[in-house]
């Protein structure tokens, strides 16, 4: 194969394959008689899982250390190895058109918060009322900030603990209470009289399995702080007091 050919058959430009030869990426094949370069199967085969990585989001460097490693094996071991690697890409655009669908297919449809995982889209449908509040819409930022940002375990005895906390009429009729009294903080100082009720409003609305053992709130001081930073000064205050509460409570 000439340049160009090679090229066509990967799906890349000639541009971009004297750019790997100049890198070192790819292997360069000696001028024959005829002053052209003849390419081989090994060729592109270099070719295409160079293209294969850019495309995953590895940096060129990257890919040097990827062919380094594959240095010495022979056609077989590297054209099983590419089969392995397209595999695994079709699992994973498998699962993501599943998490879609779901999304897609969802009661209620995806919500205002973005994607979120199945279970906390159920709740999230089941009290979409609840977001006429202002902080009701903040609660359901954080929870799903932490719906991505936690590990899958920590992930599903979150929306466990939701679910407990949101799982009857009665429970939403609660966090409604809660909600309206944080809401009522919105232009108040922190030393407001009101802040107590609604410090202990909060707290009869988390339930004991969202933060288990003493000490736990503190793993997600960073988090806090920057929901606090968005919160009205009485309404931060509550949330304090309330966490307080449940610490004290649980000692």
């Amino acid at each position: 194969m000439r340049i160009g050919e090679l090229a066509a058959v990967v799906g890349v430009t000639t541009r971009a394959v004297r750019h790997y030869h100049h890198l070192g990426l790819l292997p360069e094949p000696e001028r024959r008689a005829n002053g052209y370069r003849e390419y081989g199967l090994r060729h592109a085969v270099v070719l295409a899982r160079i293209r294969r990585l850019t495309e995953l989001g590895l940096g060129l460097a990257e890919v040097r250390d990827v062919l380094a490693d594959d240095a010495g094996k022979d056609l077989v071991e590297v054209l099983t190895e590419l089969d392995e690697d397209l595999a695994r890409q079709e699992e994973a655009l498998r699962e993501r058109r599943a998490r879609l669908r779901s999304l897609l297919d969802a009661e209620g449809g995806v919500p205002a918060e973005g994607p979120v995982s199945p279970g906390l889209a159920a709740l999230f449908a089941g009290t979409a009322h609840l977001s006429d509040s202002p902080m009701a819409v903040k609660d359901r930022e954080i929870i799903a900030f932490l719906d991505t940002a936690m590990p899958a375990g920590d992930r599903e005895r979150l929306v466990s603990s939701v679910g407990e906390a949101l799982g009857s009429p009665a429970a939403v009729a609660r966090a409604g209470e809660a909600y309206a009294l944080l809401d009522a903080l919105a232009g108040a100082e922190p030393d407001d009289p009101r802040v107590d009720e609604a410090a202990r409003a909060l707290a009869g609305c988390i339930p004991p399995t969202l933060f288990p053992q003493v000490g736990e709130l503190d793993q997600h001081d960073n988090v806090l702080r920057a929901f606090y930073d968005d919160l009205a000064p009485a309404q931060a205050e509550a949330v304090r007091r309330a966490l307080r509460i449940l610490t004290e409570e649980r000692r």
